[in-house]
């Protein structure tokens, strides 16, 4: 057994694991967050995609041991509150799923999209999500949502950004 002591989502989540221990598996069983998911077993359906450092990674594919002192963001550390993240909202709002089991992992491999492509198109939001499979849906919505996310974040920070030129 190793000690390992990851920060995921803004807590410190320290246990003693297996040093060939999955991170997925730290998420789910050590720190009691579900909303990342295992879907292949394979790291090719991105269920399990949470960002580590920022960067979007399968944390199938990942060992706990590797991430030791790192910071990992899951599906459950994006809202704020209650109130959810405007890509979670633009995902409910155009229908950008269908039994929600690949959302989570859409969902965050979309933050990476925003982060580096904030104006992304159709065609580029298509060419990253290529490691991102639903079984259930087309693509249609779940490209509508991203783009409609990526709206709803860049009029977010419009307002945030006039405000403070109002305080100013």
């Amino acid at each position: 057994m190793q000690p390992v002591s990851i920060d995921i989502n803004g807590r410190k989540v320290t246990s003693s694991v297996e040093p060939r221990t999955l991170l997925v598996h730290f998420i789910r069983e050590r720190a009691g967050l579900t909303g990342t998911h295992i879907g292949c077993d394979t790291s090719q359906c991105g269920a399990c995609t949470v960002l580590l450092d920022g960067q979007a990674v399968k944390s199938c594919t990942i060992l706990a041991v590797q991430v030791e002192g790192q910071s990992v963001q899951t599906i459950e550390g994006i809202a704020d509150g209650e109130r959810l993240h405007p890509m979670q909202a633009a995902f409910m709002e155009n229908f950008g799923l269908q039994c929600g089991y690949c959302t989570p992992g859409f969902v965050m491999a979309a933050l990476q999209i925003l982060s580096r492509y904030p104006s992304a198109s159709d065609d580029e939001i298509r060419h990253q999500l290529k490691g991102n499979i639903c079984r259930c849906t087309g693509y249609q919505a779940i490209v509508q949502s991203i783009l409609s996310g990526l709206e709803k974040v860049r009029v977010a920070s419009a307002l945030k950004s006039s405000a403070r030129q109002d305080r100013i």
